[in-house]
């Protein structure tokens, strides 16, 4: 007798469809289970000046902890800052390398044990970076200034980088060249109108009026950017003839306190010889 096959209801069909998804969520969580705690980084941001670098990013970590990689453009990844729980990474020692170089990074999210993670942890990349162009200037030092007569010398400092050739770290001039430029706002101390001039050297040397008091500060630029053109301004300095004067008449009383205290010494000393003379001539006439 043959043995006739049951049909298949739509009670199995609803039952492997279960089985299926059940099996398919279970996957799933399996997966899933090595990152269900991590947050992947987001908000990467490059903030440098001059040349000094560092990578920022979002958020702060609670279950997990970041990794940061750096690369040259066609270049190998580099780890760095490992299994970190702050949010910034120092990369400035592999930027000052090459400033012309274009780099990207990117930040890995692992769990907080990373000692026991095993996959594929996710990771955000940076934009790109190229620190000739995207550094920012910091704001530059007044060396000196002498004001004599109706010429005003300023002279800038230039700042250091961390840029080093030979093993030694270079200036931003050295850096940037004629590229770098400075220019001077200067104003009389008794008034607001501003005045500007400008050099590719560190040096400026203007006319001003004479006996009057001026006041200034410098900002570097480098005039070929699109952006990040500009540094802050430096703090204000001012020319004082009151206090060249003071300093003058200050200079004289000493001069003049001086030859006083070395005039009363050696009359002093003068007078005392005078008197053993004196001595010693009188004695033969006592004795006879």
């Amino acid at each position: 007798m043959k043995t006739r096959a049951c049909p298949r209801g739509p009670r199995a069909e609803a039952a492997a469809a279960r089985l299926l998804l059940l099996a398919w969520a279970v996957l799933q969580v399996a997966g899933a289970s090595g990152t269900a705690d991590v947050v992947v980084a987001y908000n990467l941001t490059w903030k440098s000046t001059n040349f000094k670098t560092i990578l920022e990013w979002e958020p702060k970590p609670i279950n997990h902890v970041y990794t940061v990689q750096i690369s040259p453009r066609l270049g190998n990844w580099k780890s760095k800052c490992f299994y970190t729980t702050d949010t910034e990474c120092d990369l400035t020692d592999e930027i000052v390398n090459d400033v012309h170089q274009t780099y990207q990074a990117r930040v890995f999210s692992y769990p907080a044990d990373a000692t026991d993670y095993s996959g594929e942890p996710p990771f955000t990349n940076s934009p790109e970076f190229i620190p000739y162009i995207e550094t920012k200037l910091g704001q530059p030092t007044i060396q000196s200034f002498k004001q004599v007569g109706t010429e005003l010398n300023v002279i800038v400092q230039d700042a250091r980088t961390l840029v080093k050739v030979n093993g030694t770290f270079l200036s931003l001039r050295d850096v940037f060249g004629k590229d770098l430029s400075y220019t001077l706002y200067y104003w009389k101390a008794s008034s607001t109108g501003k005045k500007t001039a400008k050099t590719n050297t560190n040096e400026f040397l203007i006319d001003v009026d004479e006996g009057q008091n001026y006041c200034f500060s410098v900002q570097a630029g480098i005039p070929s950017r699109k952006a990040n053109q500009k540094s802050p301004e430096s703090p204000i300095e001012c020319t004082s003839h009151e206090k060249e004067m003071f300093l003058v008449i200050g200079i004289v009383v000493l001069v003049v306190i001086i030859f006083t205290i070395i005039l009363s010494v050696s009359l002093y000393k003068c007078r005392k010889v005078r008197a053993r003379q004196s001595g010693k001539e009188s004695t033969p006439l006592n004795a006879a």
